[in-house]
């Protein structure tokens, strides 16, 4: 088992893409997949720009892997596809089924992302058949359920499971960012910079509900399977995405990759250095926002 970088979600200055990729280079990842995946607008780094840092990490040893958009909603959307599907020198993620196709067509073996929405094994054949060679199950997919859809998997197709960061839950046409400012989408004024961790969203009695990241819908909570390795390893799971945050990530990759070669984390290992709460419901088959280790706690004084 091995660890993966996740794409970058959020809207960061050059500076600061340019300096995270840079300390990446060192960190005990397999593979760091690339590229704006979310907002087109978000083009402080264009495309050539992903490719040279692409190139540069691939220097350093490492996997690259082009994350496509996750909404296409323009020809100028559907032309940057068509040049990263073009690109022979990395792998490309697939994030929603016009990428599919147009890697089948192409006849490049590809990796599955987890907003495809596979949630049983004929999906699953279908994407081998068309050419993936590893997956990402939906973030909300629970253990269980994953267990059962991977008794009947493709041969020799990788699974990889989203294993930390804040959820990526939705993705809409509307722009949530802009709107909580009174924008409109084509006038947002790239306020998603001012948040580099996304905008948090609260219920009315103050408690983390969820997280505005421009089109994109998160959890306020940071998911967590760090405890999880031996279920996850016990599956076949081949690799393990941390997804990008402003700050430690770092320490995040190092106690993961601690927690892989047998250390026993200790519950705060990483709470200190997440943006929000922990959570990991979803994996248990609970509500997205509780937290096993707090439940069980709670339930042992009941």
């Amino acid at each position: 088992m091995n660890l993966s970088l996740g794409p970058l979600l959020y809207y960061w200055s050059r500076d600061d893409v340019i300096a995270f990729y840079d300390e990446a280079k060192r960190w005990p990842v397999a593979r760091v997949y690339m590229g704006e995946s979310v907002c087109s607008r978000r083009h402080l780094l264009r495309l050539p720009d992903w490719l040279e840092l692409a190139e540069q990490l691939a220097a350093a040893g490492k996997e690259v892997v082009l994350s496509s958009q996750t909404l296409i909603e323009s020809e100028s959307d559907l032309k940057t596809l068509r040049r990263i599907v073009s690109d022979s020198r990395f792998r490309v993620e697939a994030n929603e089924w016009g990428a599919v196709r147009l890697l089948s067509e192409a006849g490049v073996a590809f990796v599955a992302g987890p907003t495809l929405n596979v949630y049983n094994p004929e999906t699953l054949d279908v994407l081998a058949a068309l050419g993936a060679q590893r997956w990402l199950p939906p973030v909300e997919m629970s253990h269980a359920t994953l267990a059962a859809l991977l008794e009947r998997a493709p041969t020799g197709m990788e699974t990889e499971v989203f294993a930390y960061g804040k959820l990526p839950l939705a993705y809409s046409a509307r722009c949530f960012t802009a709107r909580h400012y009174n924008l409109p989408k084509d006038d947002c004024q790239f306020r998603c910079l001012d948040h580099p961790d996304g905008l948090p969203l609260s219920t009315r009695e103050g408690a983390p509900f969820l997280t505005l990241n421009g089109i994109q819908t998160q959890s306020a909570g940071v998911y967590s399977l760090v405890g999880e390795l031996p279920a996850l390893r016990g599956l076949g799971v081949a690799s393990l995405r941390l997804s990008p945050q402003s700050r430690h990530l770092g320490r995040v990759v190092e106690a993961f990759a601690a927690a892989l070669a047998g250390e026993v984390p200790a519950p705060a290992t990483l709470t200190r250095f997440m943006p929000g709460p922990p959570v990991d419901g979803y994996w248990h088959g609970r509500a997205g926002l509780e937290h096993a280790g707090l439940m069980h706690i709670s339930e042992k004084h009941v």
